[in-house]
C-alpha cells in the first residue's frame, strides 16, 4: 500500500507573507511586484503567488529606495477636522499638511514637498470632536504597526468628563465599582475590550491608555458608566509624544523615533 504524501506546507499570498514579515503594507508589495521588484527563491514573482513561510523573499534596492523617500507626519489635529476621508462637510486633517502650518521647531532635515501627500492617510482615527496627535503616513509599514490587527501599540489620552450635574470634583462622586469596570468590564460592539489603563489626573480629568481603538471608544465607555466627556485629547502614541506641537501644526516623525 502506497505511503501517504506529506501534507504540504501551508502557504499564502505572497503581498500578505511580505506584510507579515514587515518588509512593506500589501498595496506596496503588490507595485512592487508589478514593477518586477521582487524575487522569490530567485525567481522574479507574479501578482497572487502563493508562497511558503520558508520562501526566500529577494527585494530590489529601487524599492527600499522609495520606501527611505516616504514620510510619516504627527499632527495636532484641531477640533472639527475629521481624521480620514471629508464627511458631512467636515474638512480632514489632512488638508493642514502644507508648508505654512509646519511647526518651526521641527528639527527634521525634510522639506515639506507636495509629493509627500500622495498616498498619506491616517494610520488611526481621532473623532471630529476630538484633539490631538494623528499619525499620517505614506509608510505601510508604519500603518500595519498601529493599526494592524496585532497592533498592540499604547495610546495616551487626557479626558474631561462630568457626571450627571456634577461638573466640578468629578472625582470624588464617581463611584469606585464604575472606575473598576471603566478599567476592565466593558464591551462594545458585542465584543469585550482590552483591559485599559484609567486614572484621575485631577478631580475633573482622567488619563486613558488604551491597546485598541474602537470608533468613538473612549466616549462610549463613558456612557455606559454615566460620564460624559467634555474634552477629549491624544498626548501619545507608543513612545511617540504630542509634546510642544502646537495645536493645527505639524511635524515629521524623526529618523530616531520609533513607536
Amino acid at each position: 500500500m502506497p505511503e501517504s504524501p506529506a501534507a504540504a506546507a501551508p502557504t499564502s499570498r505572497l503581498n500578505k507573507r511580505m506584510a507579515e514579515l514587515g518588509m512593506c503594507s500589501r498595496r506596496e508589495a503588490d507595485d512592487w511586484i508589478a514593477r518586477g521588484w521582487v524575487r522569490v527563491n530567485g525567481e522574479i514573482a507574479v501578482m497572487g503567488l502563493q508562497v511558503t513561510p520558508d520562501a526566500r523573499i529577494e527585494v530590489d534596492r529601487k524599492a527600499h529606495g522609495q520606501q527611505q523617500q516616504q514620510v510619516t507626519i504627527l499632527l495636532n489635529k484641531p477640533m472639527g477636522y475629521v481624521s480620514g476621508q471629508a464627511e458631512d462637510g467636515h474638512e480632514p486633517a489632512v488638508v493642514l499638511v502644507q508648508d505654512r502650518n509646519h511647526w518651526r521647531g521641527d528639527g527634521s532635515k525634510n522639506r515639506f514637498a507636495h509629493s509627500q501627500l500622495r498616498g498619506l492617510a491616517p494610520a488611526g482615527r481621532l473623532d471630529i470632536d476630538s484633539i490631538g496627535l494623528l499619525v499620517l503616513t505614506q509608510d505601510g509599514r508604519v500603518a500595519r504597526q498601529l493599526i494592524g490587527e496585532d497592533s498592540e501599540v499604547e495610546k495616551e489620552y487626557l479626558v474631561r468628563v462630568s457626571y450627571g450635574d456634577v461638573t466640578l470634583d468629578v472625582q470624588a462622586a464617581f463611584p469606585r465599582a464604575q472606575m473598576a469596570r471603566l478599567r476592565n468590564g466593558l464591551s462594545l460592539d458585542g465584543q469585550p475590550l482590552k483591559p485599559a489603563q484609567v486614572d484621575w489626573q485631577n478631580p475633573e480629568q482622567l488619563r486613558f491608555v488604551l491597546r485598541e481603538g474602537k470608533k468613538r471608544q473612549i466616549r462610549r465607555m463613558c456612557e455606559q458608566v454615566g460620564l460624559k466627556v467634555v474634552g477629549l485629547k491624544r498626548v501619545r502614541i507608543g513612545r511617540v509624544l504630542l509634546g510642544q506641537l502646537p495645536v493645527g501644526q505639524w511635524r515629521y516623525l524623526a529618523p530616531d523615533e520609533r513607536f
